[in-house]
């Protein structure tokens, strides 16, 4: 059965480039459909709130490529509104910095591109966060323990509806494939920033000290070493920490913040 992507790209130029680097990632079938902006992004995913129907299983996005650059209506907004919606939804930006980056994965991103990367490094991105590998900068693990710490305990405060990315155990280079298992991310948002963290998204002590290594510039097999513990389980603690991220986020606040950086 043919996976079906959605490339979310005001420039043609760029469009016709993500392709590209979607088609080279995987091996599977895939079929594209492509927008220009968000209003023809909502029409294509056919969310309920602009007409639409949720389209059944088979005919979903498996995965949604969003352009934070969008005229108009900005690509943060437009990953907040398809929050609930069961895809692998990657952020494309011209933007490294965490004031472009973090506010898209509190509107539920499950990663970045940074389009001016070479194209190989763009595929083996991509495959990583496919496979639930997601790019995790120093710059974006300080903003993500200050964003905890900030959280003060013994107040409830975030609503709950995520169900964690499940990974592609399977995927490698060119023979990765999006059937060998449901990757399913959908999120909630709740909590305001300098609220409490419901106790169940409060940081644990591994995803701590991950955050901590991560923030101070070191590899996933340099933390995997000195935390004693396999590489594909630091990236379960991302993955996590994610999570509870999009949790805890206030989804108005995150995309103010994503629209103040892109001015």
């Amino acid at each position: 059965m043919s996976i079906r992507v959605l490339i979310v790209e005001a420039n043609p130029m760029a469009r016709k480039f993500l392709v590209r680097v979607v088609r080279e990632s995987f091996s599977d079938d895939i079929t594209f459909d492509e927008a220009a902006d968000c209003d023809a992004a909502r029409g294509l995913v056919g969310l309920p709130w602009h007409g639409g129907v949720v389209p059944e299983a088979a005919d979903r996005y498996r995965l949604i490529l969003c352009d934070l650059e969008q005229p108009g209506c900005g690509g943060i907004e437009l990953l907040a509104a398809l929050s609930d919606y069961p895809a692998i939804k990657i952020a494309t930006t011209l933007h490294s910095d965490d004031e472009h980056l973090f506010p898209a994965l509190q509107c539920g991103a499950d990663g970045y591109l940074l389009k001016e990367d070479r194209f190989e490094v763009l595929v083996e991105e991509l495959q990583k966060v496919v496979r639930g590998q997601p790019s995790l900068s120093p710059a974006i693990a300080r903003r993500l323990l200050g964003f905890f710490r900030q959280a003060q305990p013994g107040r409830e405060g975030a609503r709950t509806g995520w169900m964690d990315t499940q990974p592609n155990a399977a995927a490698l280079g060119r023979s990765s494939s999006f059937g060998v298992s449901a990757l399913v991310a959908t999120s909630g948002f709740g909590a305001e920033a300098g609220t409490a963290v419901a106790t169940q998204d409060r940081l644990n002590p591994r995803e701590n000290e991950v955050l901590t290594y991560l923030s101070k510039g070191f590899t996933l097999k340099e933390v995997a070493r000195h935390m004693g513990i396999k590489w594909f389980a630091v990236n379960d603690h991302i993955r996590s920490v994610y999570a509870k991220l999009s949790r805890s986020s206030d989804t108005e606040e995150a995309v103010q913040a994503g629209r103040q950086a892109m001015t």
